[in-house]
């Protein structure tokens, strides 16, 4: 992996000052440099790559191009780039504004709500900035303090050094003072409201604007209380981590650290010069340079004298999961915790008469407010699962074909991401039923497991090695469509004699019906055959028998440790185990020579899809 040298976007802002270019050595084309972005990948300034292969691409070019397993796989959980780093010079007081939370900022501006974190890098030393309020106001109070000019009576002024660190979460007041350098730390948005700005116009002569409405609306006005509970970190969030690395060129002048697969590091140099090396590679640093560091760069060594932070992301905290099962008839929504329980769910009917971005809208925004209702913040949400029936092309979020749905080249990923503010995942039912057994249900002590749900059709999912298998192509595993009749009956695939055309559903109740001249249900079936029909015993014990045959075949083929059934007709009180481990015991390969499964019934019903679907993550 190499060290990729970063050059800033800068920002003119009418507060700033030029300590960034004369100390910093930023380059800008106006005389004012108020913010460099130093680790950016929004739109709004991009940094841009100066060395290597990828020199004069932006970041986020790089990320798209090299994919985006080089930010590691904490970051799954963020759709885009998760952070962005600056320096700030506040040659002037900056406005006292306030950042939104997640749900507010998407709901309202479309993109991700403001928690951050500055370190003082220097101040004067009569500086000080805004951080909250001295006492709780009321929202009457605060709007009309905002109207009369009379907010700063009420803001908590707190005097700073150089090595201050304060941590500003989303609704927190806040400024930053004149005389003040500062390096910030933040998620990735731009999203600001002013509410107090010391009546200054812009270059159009105009006061800027205030967004009184939406600061009212999200700010908390209740005081903050500072604390250092980040101990060993000098921050530490669900959205970032950052540690701060200190050599005097003397007694410590040598720093190794490591870059796992887990997460990328951004180098932020505020001090000093020296070098960085990483896998052969030697870069040379001085203060104000920014370096990122893919995941699984593995060990970086960093030698010189320097201060710098390293900015991290960590796992997230009981991180929440949106698990849907899409059926033909009913869609099961579902918020899962790390646990594996369902905290709540929601069953809606499955439409398939309206277009299916019309669904699939409908969809997310139940989930969206399955989440409000339980309180739990969006950005406490990893992701979506989606379970869906049919031929599925995973990588691209494209539902190829769904009978069960009458969908067709559906791009469910790119629609449900339209809705649903973190990233989305799909995969078959009939896989995500299997993943949903293994992780919560009755193979959560295997690692190779194999599902066949016997229902309408014969659904299969196959787990090994605690992960889906799915092959090198798109259509998934259809082991309900081996033949065990060469010439039999004919099924719904378009081939004779597959497994689903003697196990489904329809093919047992036309059995019954062939062998009685009467419609049965499957209760009526099994119910004939506990109380010794001797028809319906039959009809019975070939199916088992048939059913057998299947499982033969797979313990043949896979070897797995355990062979699940699902579906309602394992639901009717029939003893399925012995007769079909017998039959596996008897007719395998090898017999009791090699490793013979366990034959097991599926413990989650409905549940399991859903339960898989959130497992996807």
């Amino acid at each position: 992996m190499e060290i990729l040298k970063l050059k800033p976007a800068c920002k003119d802002y009418l507060w700033g000052g030029s300590r960034l270019r004369k100390e910093y050595g930023k380059e800008s084309d106006g005389e004012v440099i108020a913010e460099t972005w130093e680790l950016s990948c929004h739109p709004d300034g991009p940094s841009v790559i100066i060395n290597g292969a990828y020199a004069g691409k932006t970041l986020q070019q790089y990320i798209d191009e090299a994919g985006k397993e080089v930010l590691g796989t904490h970051c799954r959980r963020f759709r885009d780039f998760p952070i962005l780093a600056k320096l700030i010079d506040a040659r002037d007081n900056l406005s006292i504004q306030v950042h939104p939370d997640n749900r507010y900022a998407l709901r309202n501006e479309g993109q991700y709500g403001k928690t951050e974190m500055w370190y003082v890098m220097d101040a004067a030393e009569d500086a000080y900035l805004y951080y909250g309020f001295r006492q709780e106001i009321t929202g009457e109070e605060f709007e009309k303090r905002i109207r009369e000019d009379t907010l700063l009576e009420v803001l908590n002024a707190v005097p700073v050094y150089k090595g201050d660190v304060l941590f500003i979460e989303s609704g927190t007041i806040h400024a930053i003072g004149k005389n003040i350098l500062i390096a910030e730390i933040q998620q990735n948005s731009n999203v600001t409201y002013r509410v107090y700005d010391y009546g200054r116009v812009g270059r159009d002569g105009q006061k800027r604007d205030l967004h009184i409405e939406k600061a009212l609306a999200v700010t908390n006005r209740v005081p903050i209380i500072r604390n250092n509970s980040s101990y060993p970190h000098v921050a530490d969030c669900d959205y970032f981590t950052v540690d701060k690395l200190s050599l005097d060129g003397r007694v410590m002048d040598k720093m190794e650290g490591r870059v796992s697969e887990e997460s990328f590091a951004g180098i932020l140099v505020l001090d000093g010069a020296g070098t960085i090396s990483a896998g052969g590679q030697t870069l040379e640093f001085k203060k104000g340079d920014s370096f990122f560091l893919p995941a699984g760069t593995g060990r970086y060594t960093v030698e010189g004298f320097c201060d710098a932070l390293v900015t991290t992301i960590r796992e997230k905290s009981a991180p929440v999961r949106i698990g849907i099962a899409l059926g033909s008839g009913q869609t099961q929504i579902g918020l899962i915790d790390v646990h594996q329980k369902i905290i709540a769910e929601e069953k809606i009917k499955t439409r398939h008469t309206v277009n299916p971005k019309e669904f699939i809208t409908e969809v997310g925004k139940r989930a969206l407010a399955l989440l409000e209702r339980q309180c739990i913040p969006l950005d406490q949400c990893i992701g979506a699962g989606i379970g869906v029936p049919g031929s599925i092309d995973c990588k691209k979020g494209v539902v190829r074909y769904s009978n069960n749905i009458c969908w067709e080249q559906v791009e469910l990923i790119k629609e449900m991401e339209a809705v649903l503010p973190f990233p989305v995942r799909i995969g078959n039912d009939a896989d995500c039923a299997a993943l949903g057994e293994a992780m919560a249900g009755a193979g959560k002590e295997y690692r190779d497991v194999i599902m066949l749900t016997l229902g309408a059709g014969v659904g299969s999912g196959i787990i090994l090695d605690g992960s889906i298998f799915r092959g090198g192509m798109v259509g998934g595993s259809e082991l309900g469509h081996m033949v065990i009749a060469e010439h039999g009956r004919n099924c719904s695939c378009g081939r004779r004699g597959c497994l689903e055309a003697y196990v489904s559903e329809p093919a047992l109740i036309r059995d019954a019906c062939r062998a009685t001249g009467k419609t049965l249900t499957l209760q009526e079936i099994f119910s004939g055959a506990k109380n010794a029909d001797p028809v319906l015993r039959e009809i019975v014990e070939q199916y088992i028998y048939r059913l057998g045959t299947g499982l033969v075949n797979i313990v043949n083929i896979f070897r797995p440790q355990l062979i699940l059934l699902g579906g309602r007709i394992l639901e009717q009180g029939v003893s399925w185990v012995k007769p079909l481990s017998e039959r596996v015991y008897s007719e395998c390969f090898g017999q009791n020579a090699g490793s013979l499964p366990e034959i097991g019934i599926a413990a989650l019903g409905s549940d399991a899809a859903m339960i898989g679907a959130a497992n996807l993550f």
